[in-house]
């Protein structure tokens, strides 16, 4: 599929995937969306919810990047240890990456670390940090098998209107088995039937407020 390099209304870059007129990011914002759905509505809300000394973090869709920088930046700046696994099944080229502009608009001089991310092996669990390890796995989401091994969920996939069989009740199954209890998952989407399937499988929702553009989004819990 023919994909090229768009400019978000906050200036930061994202792909478009012209057959499907779908981008990795939001249009509206990449960053932006990025900081309000997975920071501040899933990292931070977690981290102020325990004491724990440790997180471990599953991402479905590495794509860009973009939400493991982020999390690495909000790492430096806690004394937890971050165990961070990225899940991608078409990792994104050369060419692609090096147009990706969110180190100049974030932190300049930590452009070498959002590179190092995406240089590192996959399959490797790499020590990016004191506190930071990376563990990138070239994989199709319906093919995870953790169990309970994770307290937060970025669930970063393509949306319903492009690839539905990835908003399933099989697929949340699959994250809520891969979640630990009081794990949480965020999601950009409000989908009611994105919901629902999160629901069927026993994952309690919150609709929170959206990043800009967007009027919703979702947080889940595993409770016990």
């Amino acid at each position: 599929m023919k994909r090229k390099i768009i400019t978000t209304n906050d200036g930061s870059k994202t792909i478009h995937i012209e057959e499907w007129n779908e981008q990795y990011h939001s249009i509206h914002g990449a960053i932006q969306e990025a900081q309000h759905v997975f920071i501040k509505n899933g990292l931070d809300h977690f981290l102020s919810k325990t004491k724990n000394k440790a997180i471990s973090i599953l991402e479905i869709g590495f794509g860009t990047g973009l939400n493991a920088f982020l999390t690495y930046l909000q790492s430096e700046k806690i004394a937890t240890q971050f165990n961070y696994v990225g899940v991608e099944a078409y990792p994104i080229l050369s060419d692609e990456l090096d147009q990706l502009n969110y180190a100049e608009l974030i932190s300049k001089n930590q452009k070498h670390l959002f590179l190092k991310l995406h240089t590192i092996p996959w399959g490797e669990e790499t020590i990016i940090s004191s506190n930071f390890s990376l563990l990138k796995r070239k994989q199709h989401f319906q093919d995870i098998s953790d169990m309970a091994a994770f307290d937060l969920i970025y669930f970063d996939a393509f949306g319903a209107r492009v690839q539905p069989d990835l908003w399933t009740e099989s697929i949340f199954n699959i994250m809520s088995k891969a979640l630990r209890k009081d794990g949480v998952l965020v999601t950009y989407s409000a989908k009611g039937s994105a919901r629902r399937a999160m629901e069927s499988v026993g994952l309690t929702t919150e609709i929170l407020a959206g990043p800009p553009g967007k009027r919703h989004m979702l947080r889940a819990t595993k409770k016990s």
